[in-house]
């Protein structure tokens, strides 16, 4: 199975799909620091009953390991559903998170995100550790 097909990745500045993950460059080993997760940061994407995003996963791998590790799962489940019709519900989601982690090792972030019509989206950043 060719993973091309099942992983979309795009620049998130022109792909509204693309997960887009905002941090420091650099950390200090062993501190927290925050990680925000978004999508649509240029250009909105809808969050709808019948469009929206579903999940964004966040993973680390360290440099030099053969595996990552999964740091956190963000399930959205409020796209306007209601008894009422499709998008007539009280309360919608917006897929965006922020998460605090300690990085001990310098690595990449790997985030992956799904798409009810669209499918799976990736994208990662290089995070050095001082």
């Amino acid at each position: 199975m060719n993973m091309e097909n099942i992983l979309q990745s795009a620049d998130w500045k022109t792909e509204k799909h693309v997960p887009v993950i905002e941090c420091a460059e650099q950390v200090t080993a062993g501190e927290l620091c925050e990680v925000k997760l978004s999508l649509g940061k240029e250009i909105a994407h809808p969050n709808t009953t019948e469009h929206h995003i579903r999940w964004i996963q966040l993973f680390f791998k360290p440099e030099g390991d053969k595996f990552s590790y999964q740091v956190g799962n963000f399930a959205f489940t409020a796209h306007g559903e209601s008894v009422e019709g499709p998008n007539l519900g009280p309360v919608y989601t917006h897929h965006a998170v922020t998460a605090a982690i300690r990085i001990n090792k310098p690595g990449t972030l790997l985030a992956m995100a799904l798409c009810n019509i669209h499918g799976l989206w990736q994208s990662s950043r290089v995070i050095a550790v001082k």
